[in-house]
């Protein structure tokens, strides 16, 4: 292992995340959590799905704020199919992109029951080539490619293809355990001897199908630390996804900096700040609408909670006792206040007075009435948009960055 490799966080809420069954975020909402995630120190944000029509407008006014400056350093990838026809209508629909993952399945299981006969081996490899190249001709600056089911791809085939899309310009592979099924055990072996083979950072993309996501994923990405490569490593906010979900991105990273046999060998991307945590958990909270379990690492109400009398007695002699960090890392320990008295709110019916005296609160002021006429009628559209009352986070957005919350906000059918 080469000391200076570190593992870097790739979060994918805003792509595998909101495709949740029977729950979604609304663009503000996505847009908020890339801004949080930015704040965090992720090195990047899966943001969206390049050519689905209703997320053009979204797309583009994200990478407007970063051209702002206000989605940076963090990077905006977006996901696409391998295929010169994705990659075409991406950049025709999102000029700006500049990062993507390409995805295409491996497993013999996928070829043969999945694509039915419209693309073998042989062909997999050439589609993911020709959409490399493609991206890469249009204006990509970084590429990674996915290996769908990964996890059950012969191994022999898995370092061909990758090494394929080495050869093409990969800057990264993402090792997908698409349904869940490796073990801590054989996803570092396997990634271990793909990063050996191929020589190039590995993204591991896991779910939680077996409970195993967060081993899953800082085992897989041991493998290619200690074949001498850097890794990536894929989560949601919370651990949303599909079926049982991704694997959580508080709970990751708390993993990497306390785990023993990891802490002490293994280095996290440096820029990760851990004080965001708290917010964007229980942002995400609410725009899901999925409550926070109470035993949910780090950020759970029992995360920190004593009642045994040893435990509690140990905890206020020294946390170290029974805490494993503490909770002000998390961004935890400031009162939250609930109002009880009048409360005045800004929502899709709100007017002049009562708008001015949201903001004002706030401590957000307008220049003059036409200034506070123009954001009141884009916070009405935003809560039309979330159909929730708007966070105070929310509200700030919309008044410092009117023009792309407008375009967030519009979509044509």
């Amino acid at each position: 292992m080469n000391p200076k490799n570190k593992i870097y966080i790739i979060d994918v809420t805003n792509r595998d995340g909101v495709q949740t069954s029977r729950i979604c975020l609304s663009k503000l909402q996505k847009t908020m959590l890339n801004i949080y995630l930015n704040e965090m120190g992720v090195f990047q944000s899966e943001f969206g799905f390049p050519i689905t029509h209703h997320e053009t407008n979204y797309l583009n006014a994200n990478l407007e704020l970063a051209k702002k400056g206000v989605l940076s350093p963090i990077r905006l990838g977006g996901w696409l199919r391998a295929t010169k026809e994705d990659v075409n209508a991406a950049f025709k629909m999102v000029p700006g992109l500049k990062h993507l993952n390409l995805s295409i399945s491996t497993s013999d299981q996928m070829i043969m029951h999945k694509f039915k006969g419209k693309l073998d081996h042989s062909s997999v490899i050439k589609e993911m080539v020709e959409a490399m190249r493609e991206a890469h001709k249009l204006g990509a600056e970084s590429i990674g490619v996915n290996a769908e089911d990964a996890s059950r791809t012969r191994l022999e085939y898995l370092i061909e293809f990758a090494k394929a899309a080495k050869e093409a310009g990969a800057e990264r592979i993402r090792y997908c355990d698409t349904l869940g099924c490796d073990t801590p055990y054989t996803i570092y072996e396997r990634m271990n001897t793909l990063a050996k083979e191929v020589e190039l950072p590995l993204e591991v993309h896991c779910h939680n199908d077996l409970g195993l996501v967060v081993a899953n994923s800082i085992c897989g990405a041991r493998g290619a630390l200690d074949a001498g490569c850097d890794a990536y490593i894929n989560t949601c906010v919370n651990g949303m996804g599909e079926r049982a979900g991704n694997a959580d991105l508080v709970s990751v990273i708390l993993a990497i900096k306390y785990g023993i046999g990891f802490k002490d060998k293994y280095f996290l991307d440096e820029k990760i700040d851990l004080k965001v945590a708290w917010r964007i958990c229980k942002y995400a909270s609410y725009a899901f609408g999925v409550a926070i379990p109470i035993n949910q690492p780090g950020i759970g109400a029992n995360a920190f909670a004593h009642e045994s009398g040893i435990h509690a007695d140990g905890a206020l002699k020294d946390r170290r006792n029974y805490e494993l960090y503490d909770f002000e890392e998390l961004g935890r320990g400031e009162p939250e206040i609930v109002e009880t008295g009048r409360k005045i709110t800004a929502g899709e019916y709100s007017g002049i007075k009562g708008f001015r005296n949201v903001y004002e609160k706030i401590e957000i002021e307008f220049k003059d009435d036409q200034e506070a006429t123009e954001v009141l009628e884009l916070v009405r559209y935003a809560n039309v948009h979330n159909q929730k009352p708007l966070t105070d986070g929310e509200l700030r957005f919309i008044a410092q960055y009117p023009a792309p919350a407008r375009k967030i906000f519009t979509m044509t059918p």
